[in-house]
């Protein structure tokens, strides 16, 4: 049986960035009991006006809760916030464990660990999509873990996205968003070398742009990074610093050192689409 907002756990969010803020807030005009944390408490307290309350430290924020979900920069930090000081797992036992960030394989594996040694339920659930989906409440859940919670999560996944995929034990949410972070960022990088080889032949990448959108060649997501890189709007939607953290942890090496590059010549908080500039 699935549970309702009203009844359902209190829910620790650790982690309010670019990701991490319009989630809790959507779990919070949900009408679920949300206690925040972060680490820089200033990203943290705008989410007070959704109806969050505002911890002071992960510890502080899990007293009551029954779910914990961390959403922090990489596994270092979720570490951090699980085991240093003022860390939640004081307070871990019978507490369901959401971890939602891309942290990678061995960091997903090394924390379901942590959790089972602390008496914790551990869900990995990272999501597929960017800043826009998180603030519609459109991501895709990739939730993997015991099926005794799922009844518990649904309402949760559900206020949080507009699918939820289930695909077995805890650990391969996170290989399913590696396989596709792996296709995004092959898939952005060949529109950036197709636009710049276009110009390369003296032809209008605007031109092959629309032309690749003609055809079945063209991807929607294709089109649309064509379209940012073209105009030069570098607004970001998926931060280059953030693609090239997770690029790191798939098996697309090739492209690594331009991306950096793109990085250190100051497009690090920029879309991913400001790869273009170094072709």
């Amino acid at each position: 049986m699935t549970t309702n907002p009203s009844t359902a756990p209190a829910i620790a969010f650790l982690g309010t960035g670019r990701m991490g803020a319009p989630m809790a807030a959507n779990l919070a005009r949900g009408g679920f009991a949300v206690r925040v944390w972060n680490r820089t408490a200033s990203r943290a307290a705008p989410l007070a006006t959704d109806g969050a309350a505002i911890a002071g430290s992960p510890a502080e924020a899990v007293k009551n809760a029954g779910i914990v979900i961390t959403m922090l920069a990489d596994g270092p930090a979720t570490e951090q916030a699980a085991t240093g000081p003022d860390g939640f797992l004081a307070d871990a036992p019978g507490l369901i464990w959401v971890q939602m960030a891309t942290i990678g394989m061995s960091w997903t594996a090394r924390l379901a660990d942590t959790a089972a040694r602390h008496g914790m339920t551990f869900v990995d659930a990272p999501v597929s999509g960017s800043q826009g989906p998180a603030q519609a409440g459109q991501l895709t859940i990739l939730a993997s873990g015991p099926d005794q919670v799922r009844d518990v999560l649904a309402p949760v996944f559900g206020a949080l996205g507009r699918a939820t995929v289930w695909l077995g034990p805890a650990g391969r949410g996170t290989r399913a968003k590696l396989v596709l972070n792996s296709w995004l960022v092959d898939l952005t990088e060949a529109t950036a070398e197709t636009l710049a080889f276009a110009r390369q032949l003296g032809l209008d990448p605007a031109a092959i742009a629309d032309l690749l959108q003609s055809t079945p060649l063209g991807s929607p997501y294709a089109a649309q990074k064509a379209g940012l890189m073209l105009a030069g709007d570098f607004t970001p939607a998926f931060a280059l610093k953030h693609a090239l953290k997770d690029a790191e942890l798939t098996l697309t090496r090739a492209l690594l050192p331009r991306w950096r590059r793109a990085a250190a010549d100051g497009h690090a908080e920029d879309d991913l689409a400001a790869i273009y500039t170094t072709t």
